[in-house]
């Protein structure tokens, strides 16, 4: 592939779809941890690991959970909800010793403590259900109140090694654990977004539909709050469990929540579905999806609706998704990317739309 279709921010760029027997299907999430890169295939039910970065379009996973072989892609294995199976698996977070992915769908986190080696491997907790058999939402049910053992489509986590932030969407929240929960049904010790464990409305000044979360290493915390077209910044996470955000990206204040500040395309500052972040160097990658484009910001930005200083998937700030030469075919171009990690300057992105990752130098 020409290195330069994705712009001219990235080089050497490729594309890889995962097993040619059953390639991707709508790829959710994606990081890399010692060496290994695993991938929610979200569409197919399944979580792959492989113990090296691929360099090619296909190659077979080493590792398979949520399935027993590559060709299976039925919702919970085809039957009912266990410790081994998926429903809808999304945003996931490896240091390369322990692993977590966020089961959406079936309305839990499972964690296991040791990097799985073999298809199917069972996981060791489970979060937001009593146990491995169960998946309602918020426990009981559709209409039951949330609570701190509780879950409703949790997509994204992330974790520095110590402790665990849920961004439990469907109950407008981020859930906080002082330590990774190595006991099932680990109540949260802190709320995000929420007064309380049990509400689930929202203040515009709050995370209104936290899709994944994020943390610097100097303790920096980003949420994509994918329903008002913004991302959140708080300058230190503790703060956020008591304050709302110190920076907004993608509108000028916090009752703006306009799709491309109601543009009809996008620009260097607007926003369109955002769902995930990465810090990078000083600044920060954002999955501007809806625009089908990764913006990158420098430094982190101290005040709201800071324009971006790069963009990566299109030729400039203000093509987007819906312009006419980008309607048609998505080969050379990024389609809806859900999830972006970066490997000292490599970058792995979550191609979903395209059904595919795309892996790239960063020339930032």
């Amino acid at each position: 592939m020409d290195p330069g279709t994705f712009g001219p921010n990235i080089s050497n760029a490729y594309v890889f779809k995962g097993s040619k027997q059953k390639p991707f299907l709508a790829p959710r999430g994606v990081t890399v941890a010692n060496g290994k890169l695993f991938v929610s295939d979200t569409g197919q039910n399944r979580v792959f690991i492989w113990n090296q970065i691929p360099k090619s379009e296909f190659q077979e996973p080493d590792v398979i959970l949520g399935q027993l072989e590559v060709q299976d892609a039925g919702r919970n294995a085809g039957g009912a909800v266990t410790a081994s199976t998926l429903l809808y698996p999304s945003g996931l977070w490896s240091d390369g010793h322990k692993l977590a992915v966020a089961d959406a769908w079936n309305h839990r986190v499972l964690i296991w403590h040791a990097i799985p080696t073999e298809h199917g491997a069972p996981a060791d907790v489970v979060l937001g259900q009593p146990d491995f058999e169960s998946n309602q939402v918020n426990i009981h049910g559709i209409s039951s109140n949330p609570s701190s053992s509780s879950m409703h489509w949790p997509y994204g986590l992330f974790s520095d090694g110590e402790q665990l932030w849920v961004a439990d969407t469907g109950n407008r929240r981020i859930l906080f654990f002082k330590a990774i929960p190595e006991q099932s049904y680990t109540a949260a010790d802190g709320v995000i977004g929420q007064p309380h464990f049990t509400s689930r409305d929202y203040e515009n000044d709050q995370p209104v539909w936290p899709y994944s979360v994020a943390i610097s290493k100097n303790g920096v915390m980003a949420i994509p709050d994918t329903q008002f077209y913004r991302v959140l910044l708080w300058n230190s996470y503790e703060k956020a469990l008591s304050n709302q955000a110190d920076v907004i990206i993608g509108q000028e204040h916090f009752d703006a929540s306009g799709q491309n500040q109601f543009g009809l395309f996008p620009t260097a500052t607007s926003l369109n579905w955002t769902y995930d972040v990465c810090f990078y160097k000083k600044g920060l990658l954002v999955c501007d999806t809806g625009n089908s484009r990764i913006l990158y910001f420098k430094d982190l930005p101290g005040k709201n609706n800071a324009q971006a200083d790069a963009v990566i998937g299109k030729r400039d700030f203000i093509t987007g998704s819906e312009n006419k030469d980008t309607q048609m075919g998505t080969e050379s171009s990024l389609y809806w990317p859900f999830s972006v990690t970066t490997i000292g300057d490599q970058l792995v992105i979550a191609d979903t739309g395209n059904h595919r990752l795309v892996i790239a130098d960063l020339l930032l």
